[in-house]
């Protein structure tokens, strides 16, 4: 009886020791906690500024119908709150991310031990996999805990996101008492605001607005079932589960949620099951990139001051035209798939523009990326070989020749460098005679061209070339004649379109009005100064019937087109390391490139031949549906036919402000 006794007594004694110590420690506990959550409340900004985490503007990209077909940048339009979303798209974040949201108080205890028994019984660490948080929780690791960005402190904006989703023991403890700060600061509603426009889904898309655009083509407010539980798959593993990568990945996740929809009553037996039989499917324009060359060349004419400097969305109406890029695409597919040998890594770059320098659609290359990939038709600078030689018969022309001049085409050694002579010769290696100026250009005759730019003068040579649009350093040996310069593909197509725009030049541009995000006064917009001729009407008329000949009688016969006058040439550099082919019908001017990135020559490839071919059959789908125009050129091997009257300089078509960061700076007081 007394052991017993003397057992109860020890038994009180530690029971009262623990007691005392317990409810210290529970007391200093709820007082550190108080604190904390005392000072996360004074830390968190208003729920608005967390909403709108915007570090750069968001671009939106607008085709000549105005119809939206591209974003560059984080986020899409303002901040959504979950009204402005479908109520389907809450109900799936709320099923599989957190089911009691609207009922908890910030933190869910049974759920965080029930992820952590997950992950153990699943063989990963406590805290690797489920994590058991709370939308609550979530937002709070999204809002860095109200640590605005640091560049003192992270060495990069992506370092930082990376630090801020690292989990750990001290960051899950961390969560507590911002989530419960944020309840007490926050309505449920404010703190799903910041969670749907902060929360990463993939594909560079941040927010379920951006996310919406981006995999669908439609605002969040018209998300489907299937859609919506797509999305709210994606919050698990935004790579793993994106619907770029595996479709169908993404629906088999998607279904899950469907299901946890229909078990937690959002969603009727009929509804589920409907939802499960038509799964989401992606918009075209998030598997087609075509026009992603486009806009990231449109986007870097846009100075960085207005992108980098100013938090607000724009809006960029631009010359795009998608049947256009369409066809160039299925042009550019279809040679290579028919006439390249497999696994060649040959490239090819295209460019489509008006004949005021208006660009309709680019190529920049066989595999298309999303964002920041390597434009071929704008950043690469190649020997365009023949192609620079109707320049040279425009400053003989303006010097007072005609295209029915006769020049005797004959071997021909000139001084080059120092004492060097240089003695070029034609492709064939043979010599006509006596030549007009139009067969030795349909023939592509270099010792004509050399001829002719020494007996005109090499300068006079390089100033219409630049008059027309060639900015590129120009060669300043008697090679400059064969195009032993460089240059890329837009200028070139842009130097061809002054032709066609009989002599005034065709500066390429790619917008047309930028403005503000939901205003309708523009930024920028209107006609700018043109600028002077670069070749007289007369030479233009002239060698626009030449080029034809080139396509009738020459070298550019392969891009001859059922119905229409087709101007053009061809250009092949030294060792056929690029194939060129550039030419017009009276309403379009397509440019094409070919090469290898590492300048590997080509085989048995000509501008004669697969570029050529390129611009044919891409030429053919953008005019399928168009009746013929002539081109704009008297016929001078018979009888006249209308043409539309040359352009003078106030006729200029419209085109952007010769210095858009001027204007830029100007409106915005820089």
């Amino acid at each position: 009886m007394r052991c017993r006794q003397a057992a109860i007594s020890v038994l009180r004694v530690i029971w009262l020791v623990i007691w005392h110590i317990g409810w210290r420690l529970a007391a200093v506990s709820m007082l550190l906690l108080a604190g904390s959550v005392f000072f996360a409340y004074q830390k968190l900004p208003p729920a608005p500024e967390l909403a709108d985490i915007r570090s750069n503007s968001t671009v939106t990209f607008l085709d000549r119908n105005g119809q939206a077909f591209a974003w560059r940048g984080e986020r899409i339009g303002a901040p959504v709150s979950p009204d402005d979303v479908s109520p389907h798209l809450i109900d799936a974040i709320v099923s599989v991310e957190d089911r009691s949201y609207f009922s908890h108080f910030g933190i869910s205890p049974r759920g965080i031990a029930g992820a952590v028994l997950i992950n153990l019984r699943e063989g990963r660490g406590a805290l690797d996999g489920h994590g058991g948080s709370t939308i609550t929780q979530q937002v709070a690791k999204l809002i860095c805990f109200a640590e605005p960005y640091d560049p003192e402190l992270w060495p990069t904006e992506f370092a930082y996101e990376r630090e801020c989703r690292r989990t750990s023991l001290w960051r899950k403890v961390k969560e507590i008492p911002f989530a419960l700060a944020m309840e007490l600061k926050f309505t449920k509603d404010e703190i799903l605001t910041i969670y749907l426009n902060r929360a990463y889904l993939g594909g560079g898309a941040t927010g379920f607005e951006t996310a919406s655009f981006r995999y669908f083509g439609k605002p969040a407010a018209e998300l489907s079932v299937a859609e919506a539980a797509m999305l709210a798959g994606l919050l698990a593993a935004p790579t793993y589960y994106s619907p770029t990568k595996d479709l169908e990945r993404s629906q088999q996740r998607s279904k899950t949620v469907i299901d946890l929809m229909e078990t937690r009553g959002h969603l009727r037996p009929a509804q589920a099951q409907h939802a499960r039989e038509e799964p989401a499917v992606i918009a075209s324009q998030a598997l087609d990139q075509g026009g992603s060359h486009f806009v990231d060349w449109v986007l870097s004419t846009i100075p960085d001051v207005m992108i980098s400097n100013l938090n607000r969305d724009f809006v960029v109406q631009t010359t795009f035209d998608r049947r256009v890029q369409d066809a160039v695409d299925e042009a550019v597919e279809s040679v290579l798939d028919e006439l390249v040998r497999p696994g060649s890594g040959v490239q090819a770059a295209v460019v489509v523009m008006s004949r005021d320098g208006a660009v309709l659609a680019m190529l920049g290359g066989t595999k298309a990326t999303v964002g920041g990939q390597f434009n071929r038709a704008v950043e690469a600078r190649r020997q365009p070989g023949s192609l620079f030689k109707p320049f040279v018969y425009a400053a003989a022309m303006e010097s007072g020749r005609t295209y029915r001049d006769i020049v005797v085409d004959q071997p021909i050694t000139v001084k080059a460098q120092g004492y060097r002579r240089w003695s070029p010769r034609n492709y064939e290696d043979r010599y006509y005679g006596r030549v007009s100026l139009t067969t030795a250009l349909a023939k592509s005759l270099n010792s004509v061209a050399v001829r002719l730019s020494e007996e005109t003068g090499r300068d006079r040579v390089r100033s219409v070339a630049r008059g027309l649009g060639i900015k590129s350093k120009l060669a300043a040996g008697p090679a400059v004649a064969l195009g032993a310069s460089e240059a890329n593909l837009l200028e070139m197509t842009g130097a061809y379109a002054g032709i066609l725009n009989w002599g005034v030049p065709a500066r390429p541009h790619g917008i047309r009005e930028l403005r503000l995000a939901g205003e309708t006064q523009p930024l920028i917009s209107g006609l700018s100064k043109p600028d002077p001729r670069a070749i007289s009407g007369k030479t233009a008329q002239q060698l626009i019937f030449m080029l034809h000949n080139v396509v009738t009688n020459g070298t550019g016969r392969r891009a001859q087109l059922e119905g229409w006058q087709v101007a053009g040439k061809t250009g092949t550099s030294q060792e056929a390391r690029d194939a060129w082919f550039i030419g017009f019908t009276a309403n379009h001017v397509a440019g094409v490139w070919m090469g290898y990135d590492d300048n590997t020559p080509l085989t048995n490839v000509t501008g004669s031949g697969l570029p050529a071919e390129i611009w044919k059959r891409a030429m053919a789908r953008i005019n399928s549906d168009v009746d013929p125009v002539p081109l704009p050129m008297p016929n001078f091997a018979g009888p006249q036919v209308a043409t539309p009257s040359p352009p003078t300089p106030t006729e200029a078509p419209q085109q952007e402000p010769a210095n858009i960061l001027e204007s830029l700076l100007d409106i915005f007081g820089f």
